[in-house]
């Protein structure tokens, strides 16, 4: 257990030369993404090669440095779709959807021949790309809070300080006071990543000015919208980065405790949460007395059942407490008295994983990365119809033309683009007309969206817009706690809506009734997320108000995607009369005479589509 400073540094400078004495490492990603293709059974596969051959082989950073080839189970490189990833250290070459198959060549050819296999490098448009910072996903980022992640040993706390983690820590335990780390936070204008974009600095100050000696620190990573990843990411690639940026938050604001709320769904995040900790207790990080200087802090992680409404800060921190996750009436606020009534610091994982660089580098080096209202960097999970997805990151202030057109490689098969769904079921949908628009919390204000946590789902010219609507409304009402009756009711009201539209029933007038609908939820809910439960379907009526005109009035969906607007019919001059298709109908919708074409009563056609299929002359059309 360390006891001072100075074995701190002694530690930290005896990892680094361990690390550096690795001849050559293989970070295999052990993100779920990678997993779920199969990442593990490539690192088993590689280990007993080695083991096989004789190559020394490292899984784990000794003390003692030796000449070896490090194997290790790195966080996610982000290039999802792309995994099984396999990064080689020292050249920086990364290797793509590598199977088990391919280990052997590996070894062989890599590890022992130091030659680069092109068939596993990333091509593009018959460009090979073998270092990692080449291709064209990654050129265009700048990774501060996923820096580590895919580059060391998730988990492990050894390689962690043998890359400087916790030097943050160390200089405001030692060299700063509570004022001056807030002072630092509140010149840096780091504004809080989980949606809201209230300024830390402001938060923490709050926090210590109230007179009650028990505060705490409280960690969202709740992380409920559908398709985002990002914290979930950050606590599984580099968790010792995040419980680095909370310590320092429980040194400026005097807490002694620290609660992580981790959603059920992230096993992999929780599993590395407890490991870290428990490798931070035992180094004498966490605990009483750390380092000697009498400074306290112990951490607790709570896992939460799924309920989208625990991203909320009072909800979250009474779900905590084995209270069922509600929000409660404001003021008072968390800041005075919110976790077990008492004063609490609540920011999301990728807030408290920007402290550490802020305070070891100072606000005036955060300042110098994107806008002056919104600095810093922010991680997006890109999903859709778009060429890469997977978790990025780049500087606030970013268009959205270069994270979906650059970034993303643009729109998957050369399709046009359409819309993108920015901030999930809080958010809004934007348009080529917002292409240029800055991602930063201001600028999208002004559009009426927010960046949310993070989640940007692509879509194109063959996605419904009032599909879209009505999928995020039954997310946000099935997730409505039910205390407000705006939230529970008003949402309710709303899909009902969209689901007769979608189903070819709306009504003259339906459109208005949404957006008074809406206008009252907004306006009445008890909490932020009932607030803006309705920006969705506000944001695409004032995009796509003629495809909700043509399901209302027309009784037709322009994508053809609403199943039950859908109309199926025979053309008459392609049909031969074979009679195929009245025999395939289930429910005897087709009729018509041999040799001559036959026809669908439209009454009766369930849209099955079994008729498309059988027919031999293709004469039978969707439409």
């Amino acid at each position: 257990m360390l006891a001072n400073r100075e074995e701190l540094r002694q530690m930290r400078e005896i990892y680094a030369k361990a690390l550096d004495a690795q001849k050559r490492k293989i970070l295999v990603c052990a993100g779920t993404g990678c997993i779920s293709s199969g990442s593990l059974d490539v690192y088993a596969k590689l280990k007993a090669l080695m083991d096989e051959k004789g190559i020394p082989c490292s899984v784990e950073l000794q003390q003692e440095p030796h000449d070896s080839v490090g194997l290790k189970k790195s966080g996610c490189h982000g290039f999802c779709e792309m995994g099984p990833l396999v990064r080689i250290e020292p050249e920086g070459w990364l290797y793509t959807k590598v199977k088990v198959d391919d280990c052997a060549e590996i070894i062989e050819r890599t590890i022992v021949m130091g030659e680069f296999i092109d068939r596993l490098g990333y091509q593009k448009g018959g460009v090979l790309c073998k270092k990692q910072e080449e291709i064209p996903f990654y050129k265009k980022q700048t990774r501060l809070v996923l820096e580590h992640c895919g580059h060391i040993d998730a988990t492990s706390l050894k390689e962690y300080l043998a890359i400087g983690g916790y030097t943050a820590f160390e200089k405001a335990l030692f060299e700063m006071d509570g004022d001056a780390i807030i002072n630092e936070i509140t010149e840096s204008n780091l504004r809080g990543r989980g949606g809201g974009g209230f300024p830390a600095g402001r938060k923490w100050s709050q926090v210590k000015r109230q007179k009650e000696p028990q505060k705490y620190i409280v960690c969202n990573g709740d992380e409920g919208d559908p398709g985002a990843f990002m914290d979930r990411s950050i606590m599984e690639g580099d968790p010792h980065r995040m419980l680095e940026g909370m310590m320092i938050a429980g040194l400026a604001c005097g807490a002694s405790d620290g609660y992580i709320y981790v959603r059920a769904e992230y096993p992999m995040a929780v599993e590395r949460l407890k490991m870290a900790i428990e490798q931070a207790t035992e180094a004498g990080l966490l605990g009483d007395n750390i380092l000697g200087t009498g400074f306290s802090f112990r951490m607790h992680i709570n896992r939460g059942a799924g309920a989208f409404v625990c991203g909320e800060g009072s909800a979250l921190t009474a779900s905590i407490e084995g209270k069922r996750g509600m929000p409660r009436v404001k003021p008072p606020r968390t800041v005075e008295h919110g976790l077990f009534d008492k004063p609490t610091v609540l920011n999301n994982v990728e807030t408290f994983a920007n402290v550490p660089g802020i305070i070891e580098k100072g606000a005036a080096w955060y300042k110098t990365i994107g806008p002056e209202n919104s600095p810093g960097t922010k991680a997006f999970a890109i999903t859709g119809n778009i060429e890469n997805t997977g978790l990025i990151e780049v500087p606030m202030g970013t268009t959205l033309r270069e994270v979906i057109f650059e970034v993303g490689g643009g729109m998957r098969d050369g399709a046009e683009f359409k819309a993108v769904q920015i901030g999930g079921p809080s958010g809004g949908c934007l348009t080529a007309e917002h292409l240029d628009v800055p991602l930063d919390f201001d600028s999208l204000k002004k559009v009426g969206a927010m960046i949310g946590s993070g989640g940007l789902v692509v879509m194109n010219s063959e996605t419904c817009m009032v599909e879209v609507a009505r999928f995020f409304m039954n997310f946000t009402q099935n997730e409505s706690c039910g205390k407000c009756v705006p939230c529970r009711e008003g949402t309710k009201r709303m899909l009902e809506i969209l689901e007769r539209i979608v189903a070819g029933e709306g009504k003259e007038g339906d459109v208005e009734l949404l957006l008074e609908l809406a206008d009252t939820i907004s306006a009445t809910a008890l909490c932020g997320l009932g607030k803006t439960a309705a920006s969705p379907v506000v944001s695409t009526i004032k995009g796509f108000r003629d495809e909700y005109d043509a399901h209302i009035r027309e009784k037709r969906c322009p994508t053809g995607t609403c199943q039950k607007l859908k109309k199926i019919y025979i053309d008459p001059e392609l049909c031969k009369g074979c009679s195929k298709c009245s025999k395939t109908c289930p429910v005897g919708a087709i009729s018509g005479k041999i040799k001559s074409p036959f026809v669908i009563d439209s009454s009766k056609c369930i849209k099955c589509g079994a008729c498309i299929s059988s027919c031999p002359f293709h004469a039978i059309k969707e439409g």
